[in-house]
């Protein structure tokens, strides 16, 4: 079945009206694009925040409407800002007698509302981060989520890192995810329910997108998919402080963020960046792990400090933040994560699933018994 063109979705948005005007809101000139990429719709609604409140039936009516359309899987429509100059200074008005204000009301308009926090039926999302990519956060994310479900708990697994999603190959996953009446099911593997674009997409299609777009494929797998309760939710964070790290801030409610790192000073340089992102977006920091901290040769068991040893925890001190552990350079667990069989399920009683059971515990026992915190602040771009 072929995608629908982005022309035939805009006209199909002609049915719409804009309630200021009256006018369709093509021809209001509310639609500011359409986007669209392997069944996925992304389309940015043009208003100002003052009417924002008033948009949220279109931009939800513009879902429902290209929802039905044949060829399209998911659809998400964001309200966007205009981009207005400021107002030229009015000259102050002459002092009046307030008996002549016919009634007429001064008072300021009532602010916009902040869209409603996702995945309500998640009592903990923890997000698995870092500044710099290569230093094995996927595998720390995977193996952390393993060792959560083994321990009993409800758990998910969701993979944020749109340009470059590795969940489906490190889970061994590679089918799409059903659909029942218009929401995914997440896909089932070593004890924990787990989403990512990935199984949507054939695994070497670029995802050539921009910003928008990837803001509105992380709210359609966070709001569109059936999680279910769940205890807590990890979630795979692309390297770097861009639009996916503050869609999780805006639109989740996170109890915590968990950094990574490697031992080396570039890799803790680029590490302090993402714990100051998370420490502006008021996220806070569980904690650092040092990945790669040591090999050990599997034949002489002689120990080599590769990239150097103990970097984080001296950062983690210095921030003061937890450490919350290291865990070994191994060559089981990269043979592990290309077999789709992370370490943790494959070799639980290995040391380097020991290790990674050992911060999984601690994590839970961080933010297990915490109340759900403030939704982060709302996050507006003009």
């Amino acid at each position: 079945m072929s995608e629908p063109t982005q022309d035939h979705l805009r006209n199909r948005l002609r049915v719409i009206a804009d309630p200021a005007t009256g006018k369709d809101i093509v021809s209001a000139g509310l639609v500011e694009e359409v986007l669209l990429k392997g069944g996925l719709v992304h389309v940015s609604l043009l208003t100002d925040r003052a009417n924002a409140a008033a948009m949220e039936p279109v931009r939800k009516q513009v879902e429902e409407i290209l929802a039905r359309e044949a060829g399209v899987k998911n659809v998400s429509a964001v309200l966007t800002a205009h981009k207005t100059e400021p107002a030229p200074a009015k000259p102050a008005a002459p002092a009046h007698n307030h008996s002549h204000d016919h009634g007429h009301s001064h008072a300021p308009a009532a602010p916009a509302k902040a869209p409603v926090a996702l995945l309500p039926q998640v009592k903990a999302i923890v997000a698995v981060a870092s500044g710099k990519g290569g230093v094995g956060k996927s595998t720390v994310a995977v193996n952390l989520a393993v060792a959560l479900a083994q321990q009993g708990l409800k758990v998910g697994l969701l993979d944020a890192d749109i340009y470059g999603p590795s969940l489906p190959r490190m889970l061994g996953l590679s089918r799409k995810p059903e659909v029942i009446n218009d929401r995914m099911m997440p896909l089932a593997a070593w004890g924990l329910k787990a989403m990512s674009i990935g199984f949507l997409v054939e695994e070497e299609t670029p995802m050539i997108w921009r910003g928008p777009m990837v803001m509105g494929a992380l709210e359609q797998m966070m709001g569109q998919v059936e999680w279910g309760e769940l205890d807590i939710m990890i979630v795979d964070m692309p390297p770097g402080t861009g639009d996916a790290q503050l869609t999780m801030a805006q639109r989740v409610t996170l109890a915590g963020a968990v950094i990574v790192s490697t031992p080396q000073d570039i890799a803790l340089l680029d590490a302090r960046r993402g714990v100051r992102m998370f420490e502006r977006t008021r996220v806070p920091v569980l904690g650092l792990i040092e990945n790669m901290s040591f090999y050990c040769c599997p034949n002489c068991n002689h120990r080599s400090e590769i990239f150097s040893h103990g970097g984080a925890k001296l950062e983690a001190a210095r921030m003061g933040s937890e450490f919350l552990g290291e865990i070994p350079l191994v060559l089981e667990i990269r043979t592990n994560a290309d077999a789709g069989t992370p370490i943790t399920a494959a070799s639980p009683d290995s040391a380097p699933a020991q290790a990674f059971k050992a911060i999984a515990a601690r994590l839970w026992e961080k933010v297990g018994g915490v109340a759900a915190k403030p939704a982060g602040p709302k996050i507006t771009i003009s």
